[in-house]
């Protein structure tokens, strides 16, 4: 999916009489000067509306939708309410009630009372989205034409936001496409596509992976036809620092393996490589805006399967920090993913921080539910910095604790831990086990986002399917926290 067409031009109160698709016109308790020019044309019928009791009830980014008004050409004219000094929030929502309506017909958004539109645009973005595999294809959407008074400047102003929407369509693509379509390799494959955004993508095969000892990783994937795969994706842009390291779980397919999960639902399990299509996204993200850092994105790409070469309960295995694991359940996989490609970042790249993100508990969603994702660090700076970047997008997310007390239930008789802790506090415990492989000294950071990747209904920002939650929140923690602003 690529994103609507969004130009920029100057406001033109004839554009408006001769539009044949939507028209967005903002008001308060007045109306601004293009919905004064469209009340005139449409015999008063915005005036009224401003003075219904419906109105009154509307919040600020809501709004009233006229139907082919008489006068107009239009076939809607969505009329906004937006104080003039509108919060980045109800702009944002504004654009998403924009982009929902979104047809193949365009828009036309009379912004040039919008001091700072581009919260606006980011929303309409993000929310104009369509993702299908249909024998008939969905219709493209039409064009929008943002109107300001100085489109050249509002132009500039949402080039981040735009370069940033489209890294977050980029995620929701690969979490919505099927698993038999978006295999490892095809995963692989896509990645190394970002070399043209000025990536360095680099792609390890089993057996690299086996010389470096990654046998956790590498016993997730041996039940697949699918061979694992090891993506390393590099952005250079601030100068000789320390770079970020981004980690994500991309598990392509997951039934669970040996302890398979139960049928029903089991089709969402395209999701379980969610972490590594945020990772992704926002390599590609930072590559689009020519972030001024340093970050290294890397993912495992593994398939989960059930075969007779499968990894069973009880089996053993030694991951590249040399630790020892019992499986006590093969659905607990991601984590043994994670370990591996957790310690090669930071034997390889001497990381300023780590973020891992990963669809990993069902715990963390009776925990939070489906509105904010599980923060879970080693460093407060990190992780407040973290919540900071992701209140700021409109991203939820809610810091869970972590503690040596919960290591006791990762005891095992046999090895080094075991790989899950029992039914309590079952997203912490897997918190816990990562943490392990965490080096003494560097900034971590967990993000467990099983309830914030895949939604049945439509979203805040988002039509049902993949939400990409969490490229927005990244790009602006970068930009807030790791960028060199002094240039590289």
């Amino acid at each position: 999916m690529t994103l609507a067409a969004i130009d920029f031009a100057a406001a033109d109160p004839e554009a408006l009489a001769a539009h044949e698709g939507r028209i967005a016109a903002f008001a308060d308790d007045k109306l601004d000067p293009a919905a004064r020019r469209l009340d005139r044309l449409a015999k008063g019928a915005l005036a009224r509306a401003v003075a219904s009791p419906a109105w009154e009830k509307l919040k600020p980014g809501e709004g009233i939708e006229l139907a082919f008004p008489a006068g107009l050409k239009a076939r809607a004219v969505h009329l906004i309410r937006m104080p003039r000094t509108a919060a980045p929030d109800d702009l944002r929502k504004a654009g998403v009630l924009i982009g929902a309506a979104l047809g193949e017909e365009g828009a036309l958004v009379a912004a040039a009372s919008l001091r700072k539109p581009a919260p606006l645009v980011e929303g309409l973005a993000l929310r104009a989205y369509r993702f299908a595999h249909r024998a008939e294809a969905p219709k493209p959407l039409g064009p929008v034409t943002i109107a300001s008074n100085d489109p050249d400047a509002t132009r500039e102003a949402c080039a981040p936001v735009l370069a940033v929407a489209e890294a977050v369509h980029f995620a929701r693509d690969l979490v919505n496409e099927p698993a038999n379509i978006l295999t490892t390799t095809e995963f692989a494959s896509r990645l190394e596509a970002l070399r043209k955004t000025g990536l360095e993508v680099e792609v390890l095969d089993e057996a690299a992976m086996e010389r470096l000892g990654m046998r956790a990783l590498l016993a997730v994937g041996q039940g697949s036809e699918s061979p694992s795969q090891l993506v390393v994706m590099r952005w250079h842009g601030g100068g000789d620092e320390a770079p970020l390291a981004l980690v994500g779980k991309g598990v392509v397919f997951d039934t669970g393996g040996i302890s398979i999960k139960p049928a029903a639902g089991m089709e969402d399990m395209i999701m379980d490589m969610g972490g590594a299509a945020v990772v992704a996204g926002t390599m590609q993200a930072l590559a689009a805006r020519k972030a001024k850092a340093n970050v290294v994105g890397l993912v495992g790409l593994v398939e989960n399967m059930p075969d007779g070469r499968a990894q069973r309960p009880g089996d053993v295995v030694r991951s590249m920090k040399g630790d020892t694991i019992e499986v006590i359940n093969t659905d607990a996989e991601g984590r043994l993913v994670l370990a591996d490609v957790l310690w090669y970042a930071q034997e390889n790249f001497q990381p300023a921080a780590v973020i891992d993100l990963a669809t990993l508990t069902g715990a963390i969603i009776i925990a939070l539910g489906d509105k904010k994702a599980g923060v879970f660090a080693n460093d407060d700076a990190l992780a407040d910095a973290f919540l900071k970047a992701a209140g700021a997008v409109g991203e939820g997310a809610w810091r869970m604790p972590l503690g040596e007390a919960y290591d006791k239930q990762l005891k095992s008789r046999m090895a080094d831990m075991k790989n899950v802790g029992g039914r309590m506090a079952g997203s912490v415990t897997a918190a816990q086990f990562l943490q392990r492989f965490i080096k003494e000294g560097t900034p971590w950071m967990h993000l467990d986002i099983a309830g914030v990747t895949l939604y049945s209904k439509d979203s805040d920002h988002a039509p049902k399917g993949a939400s990409g939650w969490g490229v927005r929140a990244l790009d602006a923690l970068v930009a807030a926290r790791f960028e060199n602003k002094s240039g590289g």
